[in-house]
């Protein structure tokens, strides 16, 4: 079925630091990047901006790091992904997969020339970002047509830009979730918290899909599981003033405890991988908040990492791609 085809998958991701001295370097990468600071004559203060916040921030996120094990298993959990997905296309395809971050190691350009020393006949593009945003998804993808220069003949090229909807993912979310539930007494009792990475309003307000694609992905779930529970959700990791989608995960948490909430089980319905969002702002902070509230039982559903179902959506992903028309320069 390869027809002497030569497939390349770039899977893309945020990244993280691989060490304590890494934190602010990984910091200041991220918040260089005019998809997440944009404002009048940003292209002139971005930079200054984004060492002052990288210096001030490194402190705690550092901090972080460290009650996680001192650095992002990220790139870890996304490298078995890439292995587990060359191993399910391997009967089909001649196919090889080659991760790009965002913002730490391996980076874009790293991919990219990496991509051209295997010289593909077809490049298949995969964010792992389950919902498109324009921080996330598009951040990437143009990295990656900045970067990319094709040392010989382009390669036939498509991009995937979601999957938030996919059925196979949207039953790897759901196994995951029937596991976490078995964890419960009275699985029926618990209140299923989805927690999704928060993103500025003012992005939505320019067209962005995410919160959209992320309600449907939820919507999407509670179906394929028919779980009767009660369920919500909130959104986490607000930086700076602006307004960002909610509720938050903290306020979504503070009023189901104080309604008597006893047992709570966070799904954390934007992330394919562990990272500080999950191993921290969710299994730490967010389980010592509910437990103060008198939450007795707080559990958080664990990514869909390279289960093989979700792989299994993943490789869909890319041969449905290979049968349409590449994408057009």
């Amino acid at each position: 079925m390869t027809d002497n085809k030569k497939i390349a998958v770039v899977l893309f991701q945020l990244g993280g630091p691989d060490s304590a001295e890494a934190v602010e370097p990984f910091l200041y990468n991220l918040f260089c990047d005019p998809d997440i600071i944009d404002f009048f004559g940003a292209w002139f203060a971005r930079r200054p901006l984004a060492r002052y916040i990288a210096r001030k921030r490194a402190g705690v996120v550092r901090e972080h790091y460290n009650d996680i094990g001192g650095y992002s298993p990220i790139r870890l959990l996304t490298e078995r992904q890439a292995r587990a997905l060359e191993r399910a296309l391997a009967p089909r395809l001649d196919a090889k997969c080659f991760i790009a971050m965002r913002y730490w190691h391996p980076l874009t350009a790293q991919a990219a020339a990496e991509v051209n020393t295997w010289n593909p006949t077809d490049l298949v593009l995969l964010p792992l970002y389950p919902q498109y945003s324009f921080a996330t998804t598009s951040s990437s993808l143009k990295e990656w047509q900045r970067v990319y220069r094709p040392a010989a003949g382009a390669p036939r090229t498509r991009t995937i830009e979601n999957f938030y909807n996919h059925p196979l993912y949207i039953q790897s979310v759901a196994e995951k979730i029937a596991l976490s539930l078995t964890h419960f007494d009275n699985p029926e009792g618990a209140h299923i918290v989805f927690s999704a990475h928060g993103l500025p309003l003012s992005l939505i307000e320019r067209g962005d899909p995410y919160a959209k694609h992320v309600e449907e992905t939820v919507r999407l779930v509670m179906q394929r599981g028919a779980w009767k529970n009660p369920h919500i959700l909130c959104y986490q990791s607000k930086v700076g003033r602006r307004e960002w989608l909610s509720p938050s995960l903290v306020n979504t948490l503070d009023r189901l405890g104080r309604a008597g909430e006893k047992h709570l089980l966070v799904v954390p319905i934007a992330f394919v991988t562990e990272h500080i969002e999950t191993l921290h702002e969710i299994n730490i902070e967010a389980r010592e908040q509910a437990h103060k509230l008198g939450v007795e039982q707080f559990e958080m559903m664990p990514a869909v990492g390279d289960s093989p179902t979700f792989i299994s959506a993943l490789a869909d992903l890319v041969v449905q791609s290979l049968n349409h028309d590449p994408d057009k320069t």
